[in-house]
């Protein structure tokens, strides 16, 4: 499922669900989207932030390296947990 903002000519702004990208686009050009508010029928994409969360200050996710850098189980020569031979 996709969730889109949708605006229409007036500016009303609302989420619509989608099971498809497609699937927009053929609703957009059968004329099946109209805004809540006004019933308008001419609605495109509007600018959406994606939802991108930090994890600094939360205990339970680490900052640090996947690998064990005790272990030198690192494989990867360029990664920065590797030790030095």
């Amino acid at each position: 499922m996709i969730k889109y903002r949708l605006q229409c000519t007036e500016g009303h702004q609302f989420d619509e669900w989608f099971s498809t990208m497609s699937s927009y686009d053929s609703k957009k050009e059968t004329g099946e989207l109209a805004c809540p508010d006004c019933g308008d029928t001419s609605v495109n994409k509007a600018l959406m932030a994606p939802s991108v969360g930090s994890t600094v200050g939360k205990p339970w996710q680490s900052n640090g390296p996947a690998c064990s850098t005790a272990t030198n189980s690192c494989a990867d020569a360029g990664c920065p947990a590797a030790k030095s031979a």
